[in-house]
Order: structure tokens, then sequence, then C-alpha cells
């Protein structure tokens, strides 16, 4: 199966692989996942999407195994504020679903913040688009082609 992500890492000849999983709806969360392909949690990045105080929609990408700590997350985006979007709110924004969140083709190429310990690893997983499908890419790959930036967020 080919996603957006997919389509979009191919067409810029960026090395990545993917990894096929069974997921059960009650097991989409990063952890879970990680447990299914065989890999250690803080490998498994998940993607939030976030609000700040002038309605302008972040992206932060943290390991599968952490909490997002949203005064960090302000601070790394240059907000006052951020808060989680609503559940219902992510297809409209993204394109995507939750459990199969990218960071690689949102609907709009938004501010997108990458947990710095994603330089600790040669590769990271992150979502390929959908449920059930993980993409293993460098994080420093990831970075250049969404334009993103490390910072602490956990």
């Amino acid at each position: 199966m080919k996603t957006n992500a997919v389509r979009i890492l191919e067409a810029h000849n960026i090395s990545h692989s993917t990894i096929e999983y069974k997921f059960n709806e009650d097991e989409i969360d990063a952890v879970s996942v990680a447990n299914k392909i065989g890999a250690e949690p803080e490998t498994v990045f998940k993607t939030l999407v976030a609000r700040n105080e002038s309605n302008e929609i972040l992206v932060f990408v943290i390991p599968g195994n952490c909490e997002v700590n949203l005064k960090k997350a302000a601070a790394a985006s240059g907000s006052k504020k951020v808060e989680m979007i609503k559940v219902k709110e992510i297809q409209t924004l993204t394109g995507y679903i939750r459990g199969g969140c990218s960071p690689i083709g949102m609907k709009k190429l938004y501010p997108t913040f990458i947990d710095e310990t994603a330089q600790l690893f040669e590769q990271i997983f992150v979502s390929a688009g959908v449920r059930g499908m993980q993409l293993k890419i460098s994080p420093v790959n990831l970075i250049s082609l969404i334009n993103a930036s490390f910072a602490d967020l956990i």
C-alpha cells in the first residue's frame, strides 16, 4: 500500500522503509504500535496537533512513551500557550485520522517541532498516514523534508 506520505518520500528520493502491522481500535497508541513492530517505544514517535493563542495550528512529534509538555511546546513554537486540538478536528485539519496521523503530507505544511531525543537515533518510526503502517526514517531526513525543528518537548 502506498500512502500520501510514502509517495512524498519517494518523490523526494528520501530513504525510508515501511512496516505494516495488525491493529485493534483500542491499540492505536504509539506504545502498542512499538510492541507490534518490535521497536523500542522511545523510537516510535507520535504526531500531535495543537493550536496556539493566535489560532495557529502547530504539530509536535514526540516519543510514543512520553507526554508533550505544553509549556515547552509553547516555548519551542514562540507561543504564549498551546492546547491540543479536539479529536474531531484532526481529519479536517490534517487529512489524517487519529492513530494514523503522519507528520508528512498533511493538508498544509504546519510549523512542526520534533522532540530533540529523535537525534539520539539513526532511524525513528512515524505514522505512514494510516493505521497499521509505520515509516522508518532518519530524523535528519524527516526534519529537512517537512521543514521542522528539533526542540525540547517532553
